[in-house]
């Protein structure tokens, strides 16, 4: 592998020349000290991090959504251009469905929108898919029987018990019940991470299959995904070994608020995961939900690693206790600046103080990583650090009752270990993976303004991903 100079970069506020030999920085040192390389990249005063790390995001659905059609504040008129486009038999896939803005969604009005076609609808949360009588057909959700106890509790009935064609965390169920196809193409998925200045993720996807895991793997072995990926997976496969070279995080336990968990069932997929020497990641967005897994904690007790995530909706006084247990908090800011202004409508206003909290956890003791929920939030994490300062939804309006942090901190958020979210921010010091994001200037002119228009170079393993 060839050696690489980084000649006058700003590092930790000095102006420093870096060397990288086999992936790994070697030397940091005053400029014209350290020896040249065989690929010189000048810097110009740009600060030189890190490279950034999304904490939670999904690869695939990443993918996926750039292959679809995007109903965003259209919806009837999206399906039926799509439907009129389509040749015959050919499926509908649609994302970001959202009932407050697009009105309620079942079969019916999807019937009528595609006649005779199979369309299913993703709501913009990930959570819900809509499919059309065609598409129900397909999948075998339309019987009263045999769709199986799982997929039962996720299918709602009218009052007739007829399917409405809402489906509710049923992602599995859907996808081997679906005519197989390619997997989606990550490297486009690839190249957005990279000019963002990412070198690592965390895909926070639940899968009850490790069939999940192989195009993620297969993708970051091509060079498609230029990025170190870390994986989760559900309960099922807390004793699976993810594929090469995919690094095994935690494992992922839905809290979902459509289908409340019992106390002993987030007990028992705790229990699990420590006894396969697994930290666990459990997904809260209510109050409710964060109680719950909470009081499965006390019950069986907390490892290192393990994390809340979301954590939409924190009561001042719970934490207290997710310091005590040693929880880690792993949230995305972005959706104040995303979704700000339909929190403020429709949250409950007991809840409206509690959202999205940083600042308080932090003061209070609680590790807090940064991520973007990627494609259920907005993908680029310099949005996410920019909204962590200003806590204000589109219209101006103040989210929540924290302060913002300072701009260091909020770019801290996606700067801890992939294993440590919230921990001591990695540095730019020999012995480090060259894993890095070069600026076109100043840090403190970059956190000024933050955006990812600031990043220059990014650089995994010693190799440029990406350059501007």
């Amino acid at each position: 592998m060839s050696s690489l100079l980084l000649r006058q970069a700003e590092v930790e506020g000095c102006r420093v020349d870096v060397r990288v030999e086999d992936g790994t920085i070697v030397m940091v040192g005053p400029p014209g000290e350290v020896p040249r390389a065989d690929v010189v990249i000048q810097c110009d005063g740009g600060a030189l991090l890190p490279g950034l790390h999304d904490h939670h995001l999904h690869l695939l659905s990443m993918a996926a959504v750039a292959a679809s059609v995007d109903v965003s504040g259209r919806l009837d008129q999206a399906i039926r251009s799509a439907h009129a486009h389509a040749r015959s038999g050919e499926p509908i896939r649609a994302v970001h469905y959202d009932e407050g803005r697009d009105g309620p969604l079942d079969r019916w009005r999807l019937d009528a929108l595609a006649p005779g076609r199979a369309v299913r609808v993703q709501h913009r949360s990930g959570a819900l898919w809509v499919l059309s009588t065609v598409a129900l057909q397909e999948v075998g959700a339309l019987d009263e029987v045999g769709a199986g106890e799982r997929a039962e509790a996720g299918i709602e009935r009218d009052h007739l018990r007829r399917p409405t064609g809402r489906l509710f965390r049923l992602d599995d169920w859907l996808r081997a019940r679906l005519p197989r196809h390619a997997p989606p193409d990550l490297a486009p998925v690839g190249r957005r991470l990279a000019s963002y200045g990412i070198t690592g993720v965390t895909d926070c996807t639940p899968a009850a299959d490790g069939a999940y895991f192989e195009p993620v793997a297969g993708a970051v072995r091509s060079g498609a995904l230029p990025v170190t990926v870390w994986v989760t997976g559900g309960v099922a496969l807390s004793e699976t070994t993810p594929p090469a070279p995919l690094q095994r995080g935690p494992v992922k336990i839905l809290i979902t608020d459509h289908a409340f968990p019992s106390l002993d069932q987030v007990s028992e997929g705790l229990t699990r995961a420590h006894r396969a020497g697994r930290a666990v990641a459990v997904h809260c967005v209510s109050r409710a939900g964060l109680l719950l897994a909470l009081a499965a904690w006390r019950a069986v007790g907390s490892v290192p690693g393990d994390r809340v995530e979301h954590a939409s909706v924190v009561p001042f006084e719970s934490v207290t206790a997710l310091r005590e247990l040693g929880l880690t908090v792993v949230t995305q800011p972005g959706f104040m600046a995303a979704r700000g202004d339909t929190y403020l409508a429709e949250v409950e206003l007991d809840d409206q103080p509690d959202l999205y909290r940083c600042a308080s956890l932090q003061e209070g003791g609680v590790a807090v990583g940064g991520s973007t929920d990627a494609p259920f939030g907005p993908d680029d994490p310099w949005a996410a650090i920019r909204a962590a300062i200003e806590r204000r939804a589109a219209s101006g309006e103040f989210v929540g009752s924290d302060r913002g942090l300072d701009p260091a901190s909020a770019l801290d958020l996606f700067l801890g270990p992939a294993a440590q979210p919230g921990g001591p921010p990695r540095r730019v010091v020999p012995g480090a993976p060259a894993d890095l994001c070069l600026l076109t200037v100043p840090l403190g002119v970059a956190l000024l303004h933050p955006s990812s228009g600031s990043v220059a170079t990014t650089i995994v393993r010693g190799e440029r991903t990406y350059t501007a």
